[in-house]
């Protein structure tokens, strides 16, 4: 069993910036992918950025240049660098790793909300 505990969610002004992480923990497999979606209210959950283990990165279009995903496969760690936040962001932010048989782990959900 795989355990994904996200952190690093908030509240900031537009513009501003959060760093978002997400460890896992257990059973983890040897190559994986870890996805960082979100869900504000009344929308579909959504994925904002992958990176594989080998480190090949996929951003949503709204927010390439301002988001930046980065691992650490050491820790099994995983970090979205978020920069020039909008109101559009506000969302529930949710860290998956799935694995190259497509089972899927997903934490709990920090909640990251952009107001001024």
């Amino acid at each position: 069993q795989v355990q994904i505990v996200e952190s690093g969610g908030g509240l900031v002004q537009p513009g501003g910036s959060l760093r978002l992480s997400c460890a896992a923990s257990g059973s983890i497999p040897s190559f994986y992918t870890m996805n960082w979606y979100r869900q504000a209210p009344g929308n579909e959950r959504e994925l904002v950025a992958s990176i594989t283990s080998g480190g090949t990165t996929y951003y949503q279009d709204s927010v390439k240049g301002r988001f930046t995903i980065s691992r650490d496969n050491t820790k099994n760690t995983v970090f979205l660098q978020m920069s020039s936040l909008k109101f559009e962001d506000t969302a529930v932010y949710y860290c998956n790793l799935r694995t190259i048989y497509l089972l899927e782990y997903w934490g709990q959900g920090t909640q990251v909300s952009v107001s001024s």
